[in-house]
This record gives structure tokens, sequence and C-alpha cells, in this order.
């Protein structure tokens, strides 16, 4: 027990340390990066390894990351006891660089119509800004277009840590967290974190809506977690900074007013400073309710306990006491959650020294129960597991230096 409070501690520390450690742009990106391809790895630069997946209409399986150049590409294999990549295609980015690293990565998702979207940040020059930038397929991905910038706002200031999604009627929403409410300099207003901010294209992504504010006061650099409710609309989850600096999380229906949030966890952790460590979130079939994770601290007799919990939340998004479990793993972080049906998917990394491991939570009885497995082994640097879905088929999305593991999920 004392070497697991010493070990909270430390991580808390470093948690807050990397809150103010800028995001690489890829100009600096290692240049022994690898598309899922081996290559080998220069001991003295963080490799840029963030990589986005989905699973298309026909059933492929894509991924969209920045290959040894620095270069945006994509791959995708059929799904099955053998993968076969297809050769990795690079896209056309201009000059842009692009932000693929821990919570801030390249993203893919498909919609009807043939269409197909990839989006990312591209840092500026002053740090901590950017812009949100997309590529647009109407032929399921086989071509994309030139880049373009999503929002309307073209300030040199925070335009950062995307996520996108088609909802069931085949509208795009893009969220970021955005900075344009931030008060002058020298002015004596205060206000705490960042904004969420969001838009929507009905047409793949060809035009879009005004830049509309979902909350203020988010937290600074964490991702934002998105489901689809039973009606097939976007419901969002991220870290919020609550009165008197509490770094919990906020629920909100994507296309609701403005400000109009649920507080969906209760850890109280007072922290002035962005852990980088967003949630995530699933529907729970049945009860209109949803299934999420996350990472805090929080005071467990007397003393802090940090750890990624499991959690289920009400349709408006409040949480379920009597649900909440801790992660079976001490080193857990980053951990994604899916679901379909009763189908309960929850993975994260666990990292002790050299090696990481990838883990798995399944449950068959909506989160009722859960059976641990270990998927996968990586030594060096590797990325945050994705989950990617298509029904219920679900697969781990999991990139070191030499490959890009993918582990189809066996409840």
């Amino acid at each position: 027990m004392k070497f697991l409070n010493r070990w909270c501690v430390v991580l808390g520390l470093a948690m807050a340390w990397l809150c103010v450690v800028p995001q690489a742009g890829a100009q600096e990106a290692a240049k022994e990066s690898s598309k899922p391809a081996a290559t080998s790895q220069h001991r003295h630069q963080r490799p840029q390894l963030a990589t986005g997946a989905a699973i298309a209409p026909d059933g492929r399986l894509w991924v969209v990351g920045l290959n040894a150049q620095a270069q945006l590409f994509v791959q995708s294999t059929p799904l099955g006891a053998a993968l076969q990549w297809s050769e990795a295609r690079i896209l056309n980015t201009g000059a842009d660089p692009i932000a693929a690293d821990g919570e801030s990565r390249p993203k893919i998702v498909f919609g009807p119509q043939g269409w197909a979207v990839i989006s990312y940040t591209m840092p500026l020059a002053k740090p901590y800004t950017g812009f949100i930038r997309m590529l647009r397929s109407s032929d399921g991905g086989q071509t994309f277009s030139a880049p373009f910038t999503v929002h309307q706002d073209r300030q040199e200031i925070t335009h950062r840590f995307d996520s996108v999604a088609f909802d069931a009627q085949g509208v795009l929403h893009t969220l970021w967290v955005d900075k344009r409410d931030q008060p002058p300099k020298g002015s004596a207003q205060k206000y705490a974190g960042a904004a969420i901010y969001r838009n929507e294209s009905k047409d793949g992504g060809q035009t879009f809506g005004p830049d509309t504010k979902l909350a203020d006061h988010s937290c600074e650099c964490c991702r934002i977690g998105l489901a689809r409710n039973p009606q097939g609309q976007l419901q969002a989850t991220w870290r919020h900074v609550f009165e008197g600096s509490i770094r919990d999380h906020a629920f909100a229906s994507v296309g609701a007013p403005a400000n109009r949030i649920t507080r969906s966890t209760l850890d109280d952790w007072q922290i002035n400073a962005c852990p980088h460590h967003g949630p995530g979130l699933a529907l729970h079939a049945g009860t209109s309710g949803y299934h999420t994770v996350w990472f805090g601290i929080r005071k467990v007799a007397g003393q802090d306990q940090a750890a990624v919990r499991y959690a289920r939340l009400n349709a408006q998004g409040e949480p379920l006491p009597e649900t909440l479990r801790v992660l079976p793993d001490p080193r857990a972080e980053h951990a994604d959650v899916l679901a379909h049906g009763p189908t309960v998917a929850v993975v994260w990394r666990s990292s002790e020294g050299a090696l990481t491991t990838l883990k798995a939570w399944l449950s068959t009885d909506g989160g009722q129960h859960f059976t641990l497995k270990t998927l996968g082994q990586a030594t060096g640097y590797n990325d945050h597991p994705r989950l990617a879905q298509s029904g219920p088929r679900m697969v781990v999305v999991w990139r070191n230096t030499q490959e890009t593991q993918v582990h189809e999920l066996r409840f």
C-alpha cells in the first residue's frame, strides 16, 4: 500500500508536468516513427505514433497516422485470421505540420453515401495553438480532397484536440477545445480552462454550419469522448474545470444549448493543470444510459488514489455510484470503451519499465461482471490503444515502433 500511494503521487505530478510540455509539431516528429511495418527506433526522439482507426462499411479496418517522414498516410486491411495491409497511401496535406502524439491524433470516420473524413490538429507558430484541419472523401476513402480548416474562427489561438463522428442521420459533427473566449491579457476577468466548440456538416464535410459553443471551462488538453444515444444523436464527455479547480468530467448532448451540462464523475480532483488523459464513452443498451472510463485522483480512506475507473451513467449523464469500480490494474492508463448490446469492452495499456502490456476487460452482461485478458506486449514507445467497432465486431488497434497490433475481441 505504501508503494501504491507513493506511485500515485508520482503519477499525479507526472500528469501535471505533461500539461506544460508543448505538443510536438510534425516538423519535430521522430524520423524513426513508422507506418504498420518494422523500423528501428531513435533513442533521443519521441515518435509520433498516435493513430486513428475505424472500420469501413465494407468491413475493412482503416488506420491513419504519420510515417517516418511525418507524412499523413492511410492503410487498410480486411479483418480475419491474417492481416493483409494495403500499401500505405500518402495523402496530400501540403505544408501542414500535424499533431500525432498522445491525446492529439489524426482520426478517420465513415458516413453514409460513401463519405469519409480525416481530421487532425495543425500546430501553429505560438505554443498550444492550432487549427482543426480535415480531408474529405465522397468515394469511401479511395480519394481525398486537399486539407481545409473546419472552424470559422481563424485566430492564432487554441483550436485543438478534435473529435469527429457522424450521427445516425448522417450529419458530421466536429468538436474541439477552443480558447477564443479567453479575456484579454491584463484584464481582471478570470476564465478557467478553455471551451468546447463544435460545428456540423450535412453534406459529408463539403460545407459547415457556424461555430457553436457547447460549454465554457473545459480542461485544455484532454480528448473528447463521443457516443450515440438510442435515437442516434451524439453525446459528449470531456474533462471539465468545475468550481474550485476541480477537474472532473462533464457530459452533454451535442445539440443542447450552451452550458447545459451534467457532471458525470465525482473524484473531486483539485489540480490547476491538465492531465492529458481524456475519458471514453459508449452507449449502454436497454437503459438509455452509458458506460464511461476515465483517469482521476480521489480520496479513499483519507489517501489519494490515482486510478482509471469505470462506471455507468444514466440517460442524462449522471453517475450511478453502485456501478463504480477501479480497473484491476494499478498501472492502467489511457483506457477506451465500446459496447454493443450486453457486451462491453474496456482496453488500456499498462507500463512497467520499458515493457508495456495491452489489456482488455470484457463483459457479456452489460458491465456487471468483467473478465481480464492480456492481449499483447511491446517494448519502447507505443501509442494509446484505440477501439474500433462495426456492430458487434470490436477490434483494438495498438501501434508501436515495430508494428501495428490488431486484436479482435472475443467475448
